[in-house]
């Protein structure tokens, strides 16, 4: 009493390229992406919550063409992306090795790039091993703030390594976070990482506290925080006034 259908297009797409390769062959972009919501949109300045926010790119297709993380990708290949779970279908449906127009939002703008497609069955991650940076010794005690419920604590050797911080990620350490804040309900944990605020790199508690209060006193309703958790990206929009 169960029954499975698939498009008749799927299956001619799968047809012809056992026909022609012997085997199957999906597209591969090469970024990491979430979704767009509200309060992302408000701090990026698009109109409407849509498309796929970039939140990091590795080596591959999307760096070679140019894609940056935050940016937020509204059309592929021709194909309008208005939900981020859109993106990969039509990523793995384009041929491989073929060059496709990339619309992203950027700066307040939309940009147009042309990106040549992978193959997602040959993608490797795999990296060059990070530079260890160096700190440099004080005789004063790391710089803190505390911002929107966060404690924050500059980076250092010491908050390195008791946060199992990788030597190539760079910002301001979270330390604690007030459980009834709106920045402990939208993910925010101790431990992790705030590398950018407003899409500009930070790398001083004050930096970031800097960042709230001119995102507030121009009436900002979200600031956008690049944060990572144990090395992995994402994007969090934050109200600056809480």
């Amino acid at each position: 009493g169960i029954g499975f259908s698939m498009s008749s297009a799927v299956v001619t797409g799968v047809v012809d390229q056992l026909r022609e390769f012997g085997e199957t062959r999906r597209g591969w972009l090469g970024v990491r992406i979430q979704p767009v919501d509200e309060g992302v949109a408000e701090a990026l300045g698009l109109e409407e919550a849509r498309g796929a926010l970039v939140a990091d790119v590795p080596p591959g297709p999307a760096a070679d063409g140019g894609i940056e993380a935050g940016d937020v990708i509204l059309s592929f290949n021709g194909e309008d992306i208005d939900d981020m779970g859109e993106l990969p279908r039509v990523v793995a449906d384009t041929a491989v090795d073929s060059t496709v127009r990339v619309v992203v939002y950027r700066d307040g703008r939309t940009r147009t790039l042309n990106v040549t497609v992978g193959r997602l069955e040959e993608a490797s991650l795999a990296g060059a091993e990070p530079e260890p940076v160096e700190d440099d010794d004080k005789d004063t005690g790391p710089a803190t703030a505390t911002v929107s419920g966060m404690n924050l604590i500059e980076m250092t050797a010491e908050t390195r390594e008791e946060y199992n911080i990788r030597a190539d990620i760079n910002g301001v350490v979270v330390v604690e976070v007030d459980q009834s804040s709106d920045a402990f309900a939208r993910g925010m944990r101790a431990g992790q990482v705030i590398s950018e605020v407003g899409q500009r790199a930070v790398d001083s508690p004050d930096a970031v506290a800097d960042a709230f209060a001119s995102a507030a006193d121009a009436g900002r309703k979200s600031v956008l925080l690049l944060v990572r958790d144990n090395g992995e990206p994402r994007f969090v929009a934050l109200d600056p006034t809480l």
